[in-house]
């Protein structure tokens, strides 16, 4: 039987997954973290972006988090999300819509814009697409 580690994801609206993991991984602030059991004591900030997690039975999991934390201890992996929805949840349309929409207000720079929420609706947007992106190539192997 493989080594595992148990995964909690949640976010403010409840708790989105939790089970026994081979591997996770997620998108940090640094860079791209892969998290297996018995990993050392880490804390970080997340970036928009997907969280993996791969099953003992040989599944993978797909899940999009707008940013958040992540702890882990060596049998725990936390996930803390601002907002976190399976990649199979997530509404494309709307994804680009708001790619666009963040787009254009940084394209235009008017006086009244915020910049940086923009940069973040950019960024977010973004991130859902490539999660979707990376669910259908998965999804045709």
């Amino acid at each position: 039987m493989a080594s595992t580690i148990h995964c909690d994801i949640v976010s403010a609206e409840g708790e989105i997954f939790s089970g026994e993991a081979t591997m996770v991984f997620a998108k940090g602030e640094e860079g791209e973290l892969g998290i297996a059991p018995r990993h050392a004591p880490l804390l970080t900030r997340l970036a928009p972006g997907q969280v993996r997690v791969e099953t003992p039975e040989g599944d993978e999991k797909f899940f999009f988090v707008s940013g958040g934390m992540l702890e882990v201890q060596p049998h725990m992996v936390t996930v803390l999300a601002d907002t976190a929805v399976r990649a199979q949840d997530l509404d494309e349309a709307a994804a680009v819509k708001a790619k666009e929409e963040a787009e254009r207000a940084l394209a235009d720079r008017g006086a009244g814009m915020d910049f940086a929420q923009a940069q973040a609706q950019l960024a977010e947007a973004a991130a859902q697409l490539a999660a979707l992106e990376r669910l259908r190539k998965q999804l045709k192997h």
